[in-house]
């Protein structure tokens, strides 16, 4: 299994999401960093809607999906954006 699909598999579990797109942008960092070429699945967009988020704060939908993804990040994903909504909220996405 990808790291991607991996990330996609929790996410669904732990959110239960309306809808979510995971998006591999690890080509979009090459030369950010000595040797790093760009290949590979280190950085990653989550944009999700899910009931989870209602009455939660930006940085605490941040923190709810960074924990559940505390095992991709111990195994070496290095950036994660998350674009989180909750039900009814107007998104660029």
């Amino acid at each position: 299994m990808t790291r991607q699909q991996r990330i996609e598999t929790a996410l669904q579990a732990t959110f239960d999401p309306e809808r979510l797109t995971v998006i591999n942008e690890s080509h979009l960092h090459a030369g950010h960093q000595p040797h790093f070429d760009g290949s590979g699945e280190s950085h990653f967009r989550v944009r999700m809607q899910s009931a989870g988020f209602t009455g939660l704060s930006r940085i605490d939908r941040h923190r709810a999906v960074n924990a559940a993804l505390k095992a991709e990040f111990d195994g070496g994903l290095h950036a994660l954006a998350v674009e989180a909504a909750a039900p009814g909220e107007t998104t660029r996405w």
